[in-house]
């Protein structure tokens, strides 16, 4: 029986976590090796949407280490890391603790659309995700593998499949074609016995890259 091989999950484990590793381990003969070595780890959410997103901005193109400790100078800068706070900071302050001029402008076009409540934070839950998809990616710096960041690690959505993430990609090229590179039509045909919990077979497909969670 597979479910006597289940891993223990956190108690921060999203509700949907156990039915998923079982799901996932019936279904994957790759799932069914993977999940058992990470026992005890699951997805956590982090932070709220705004320092979320905010985040993940500070940190394009740039190392993790470089990215914290930018965030870690910019996080100083507002009384408070709210849209309305960040939107009375001056260019030149920002600018000094380390950010691009760009990515200043995507700061400020964030703190804008949830000051103006051109994302529809309170409504989200009853979203389905191309349609948050598709507020995020109105924010400047903010494209479509940022918003599936979004939904997997900040919203927990079971069934996100990041086709450009390159983790991704990597992990199924070396767990179901031999090191072979992929095709985005090939992993789609890998995840179509992934579904309805994608995002959870991702987030094992990355375990198995690095044995540390990642989150954003």
């Amino acid at each position: 029986m597979v479910t006597s091989q289940l891993p223990d999950v956190g108690p921060d484990a999203p509700l949907y976590w156990q039915e998923a590793c079982r799901h996932l381990m019936k279904r994957d003969r790759v799932m069914k090796k993977l999940i058992p070595q990470h026992a005890g780890a699951s997805l956590q959410s982090r932070g709220d949407a705004f320092v979320t997103l905010a985040r993940s901005i500070v940190g394009q193109q740039i190392s993790v280490k470089a990215a914290q400790s930018v965030w870690d100078r910019f996080e100083k800068l507002p009384r408070k890391m709210t849209p309305a706070y960040v939107l009375k900071l001056k260019v030149d302050d920002m600018r000094a603790a380390g950010l691009s001029a760009r990515k200043v402008e995507y700061l400020v076009d964030l703190a804008l659309h949830f000051a103006n409540d051109q994302v529809h934070v309170d409504k989200w839950a009853e979203m389905d995700d191309e349609a948050i998809i598709a507020e995020l990616v109105a924010i400047r710096g903010i494209g479509r593998w940022t918003a599936e960041m979004f939904l997997i690690f900040h919203l927990m959505r079971p069934n996100v499949l990041p086709l450009d993430d390159i983790g991704l990609q990597n992990g199924i090229s070396r767990a179901y074609f031999s090191g072979e590179p992929v095709s985005r039509s090939e992993i789609r045909e890998v995840a179509a016995s992934w579904a309805p919990y994608c995002s959870v077979a991702t987030w094992y497909i990355w375990r198995s890259l690095d044995p540390l969670p990642v989150s954003y």
